[in-house]
């Protein structure tokens, strides 16, 4: 049976769904979701590139974070637990660099948190040494270290919500094909924005992503000391809520097109909304997290020195003009194309707070 079948069979057993489970069975039903299935999601084959999957030079700048913040941490054991791995091959490049160091290296345990059956078996095709797999970070004792996620929170189901008299949450029904419908918000969405002090006006809809504050509050919770490190795209609540932005933010990855349909291809395009850092900061400061300071990739990338590192990295095998089109290729793709467009938020727990490199600039 097609995931779209199975969703239409619950429609009509339990009547009209939350556009929010409607997003999380498109992307995680078992076997059949977006990120559950077999299919090749990251790379020329699949549907988007992510950093990560470009060079092992971006790995190798969060590895040098990452240092810095074993030595503001007091150079005993560190914990590094990352959110969603995808293939590993950001934990490939991380470890590969910290090798170097071979002190922090012999305190180091990576943590792996995946949610998905077949990217989990990905990884541990390769990663070998120093990396555990978990289902959750309770599993994990005594944290003190980097929680690390890179383009995890865009991929949480969420509530999708529009302005009226009152707030309304979109519903999906179906009547020869997938339909909306509205119906009054549930008490925890109209308390998330009167938190945040956001006030959207009559007809503006977007998404709320109550997952991702009850995913911070849990980090919160199990973090002793040290850093929460996010890579993501998205704004503060002053931009996300802006005029401008009055339908939304979810977007359909499909082969490398674009589109805002996701009652399309269901189960074969990934679905993405931005993520509101104002919130994750919020959320954290109530539960313990300290906001060391957000900026834009390209910032935090040259803050660490990425420019410098790439030119020492690069194929010297490569002929003078293909080494100098592939650092213009990484150049003008994480630095601009993704720099301007993703965030990197740091926040910190039972910590001085002591200025980072990857916050300089």
């Amino acid at each position: 049976m097609l995931l779209s079948e199975i969703i239409i069979q619950r429609i009509q057993e339990e009547g009209p769904i939350s556009f929010h489970d409607f997003m999380e069975m498109a992307l995680y039903y078992p076997e059949k979701g977006y990120y559950t299935s077999l299919q090749n999601k990251i790379g020329k084959t699949g549907d988007f590139y992510t950093s990560s999957n470009l060079t092992p030079a971006f790995g190798a700048m969060i590895g040098r974070q990452l240092e810095e913040m074993w030595e503001i941490s007091g150079r005993s054991n560190f914990t590094i637990v990352e959110y969603g791995a995808g293939t590993g091959v950001l934990c490939h490049d991380i470890l590969n660099y910290l090798k170097n160091n071979k002190e922090f290296y012999d305190q180091l345990n990576y943590c792996i948190i995946e949610k998905s059956p077949v990217m989990q078996q990905k990884q541990r095709s390769h990663l070998h040494e120093k990396v555990s797999w978990h289902d959750s970070i309770r599993d994990i004792s005594e944290i003190t270290g980097c929680i690390l996620s890179n383009e995890l929170l865009d991929n949480f189901a969420v509530h999708q919500v529009v302005m009226e008299d009152k707030l309304m949450e979109v519903f999906v029904d179906y009547k020869n094909g997938f339909v909306e419908l509205l119906k009054p918000g549930e008490q925890a969405l109209t308390d998330y924005l009167a938190e945040l002090n956001v006030v959207l006006p009559k007809g503006f809809r977007t998404e709320i992503n109550l997952g991702a504050t009850e995913w911070i509050k849990e980090i919160a919770t199990s973090l002793k000391k040290g850093y929460v490190l996010t890579i993501d795209y998205g704004y503060p609540s002053s931009e996300l809520y802006s005029e401008r932005r009055s339908c939304g933010t979810l977007v359909c990855y499909n082969k490398h097109t674009i589109n805002d349909n996701p009652y399309v291809n269901i189960g074969e395009q990934d679905i993405t909304t931005h993520v509101n850092f104002s919130a994750l900061c919020h959320y954290g400061l109530k539960n313990g997290l300290m906001c060391c300071g957000l900026t834009n990739q390209a910032n935090f990338l040259l803050g660490l020195g990425f420019k410098d590192y790439l030119k020492k990295t690069l194929d010297t095998g490569q002929d003078i003009i293909s080494m100098a089109k592939q650092e213009s290729f990484l150049t003008q793709t994480l630095l601009v194309d993704m720099g301007f467009k993703f965030k990197v938020l740091i926040q910190q727990k039972g910590l001085c707070n002591k200025d980072l490199l990857g916050l300089k600039l």
